[in-house]
């Protein structure tokens, strides 16, 4: 039967409550923390059985949506959605889909220098010493594999905090979401030791730095704009390094 012609799949009751209750949440305009009614309350404001709620409060509580607590202040609490609960299901989806650090790049060169001119002028003087301290964090030498570990995920963590300071929810989810994807790239291929990389990225951050406190945004867009032309490059190199590597590894330490 030609797909246009299948018979639509019904949704449940309660998938159908998780939706008008995420509607409810944004046409009263509530905020993390608000409580919601209790359940007689909310069985006749959706007009549904009370197994139905039960089931839908469940479902919202494993997505994330509500926290529900015992006691006198007992009920269901809305709560902030996080990164990780948010980011997580659509990287288990991606790495079925064999991604490289091409693909990643595709989008990063196009993200990150719109995400760091937006935060030009935004960083305050607590902001750009975290920033600061992975850099200084990156031009230590590393001792062994455990600090050089710790240097790529702090290369990742400069784009992360300038993250958590754009305006636009939306960009700021899409840079730090590429940035996990790019971090558990490299973890599953153990693409972790490449030293011109780190040097690389190094040297971008710290002219970043400075463009950031100058609230130069033309040399940001610029510098940003380099920095990921420049890091897929290394990316690539890195993986045909790993690739190599795994060709003469013995067959039975392949998937060790």
């Amino acid at each position: 039967m030609p797909i246009g012609q299948r018979a639509r799949k019904r949704p449940k009751l309660s998938d159908l409550v998780v939706e008008d209750v995420k509607r409810w949440i944004v046409t009263e305009r509530k905020q993390p923390g608000d409580r919601l009614p209790n359940e007689k309350e909310l069985v006749e404001l959706f007009g549904v059985s009370k197994s139905t709620m039960r089931e839908g409060l469940k479902a919202l509580e494993v997505r994330g949506l509500i926290k529900t607590r015992t006691g006198p202040a007992g009920g269901a609490y809305l709560q902030q959605v996080s990164l990780d609960h948010a980011s997580e299901p659509l990287r288990n989806f991606l790495h079925f889909h064999h991604l490289d650090g091409h693909h990643i790049y595709q989008l990063r060169k196009i993200l990150e220098p719109e995400l760091a001119v937006s935060v030009v002028g935004r960083l305050d003087a607590k902001q750009l010493d975290l920033i600061e301290q992975t850099i200084r964090l990156c031009e230590q030498e590393p001792r062994n594999d455990i600090e050089l570990r710790a240097q790529r995920v702090a290369e990742l963590e400069f784009h992360n905090l300038l993250a958590d300071k754009c305006p636009n929810a939306l960009l700021a989810f899409m840079c730090r979401f590429l940035n996990d994807l790019l971090r558990d790239l490299m973890v599953y291929k153990n693409a972790w030791e490449h030293r011109h990389f780190g040097e690389a990225n190094l040297g971008f951050h710290s002219k970043l730095l400075q463009a950031f406190r100058d609230e130069n945004a033309d040399a940001v867009h610029r510098l940003m704009t380099e920095h990921m032309v420049d890091a897929e490059t290394h990316m690539h190199e890195m993986e045909v390094h790993v690739g190599v590597q795994q060709l003469l590894m013995p067959a039975g330490r392949r998937h060790a």
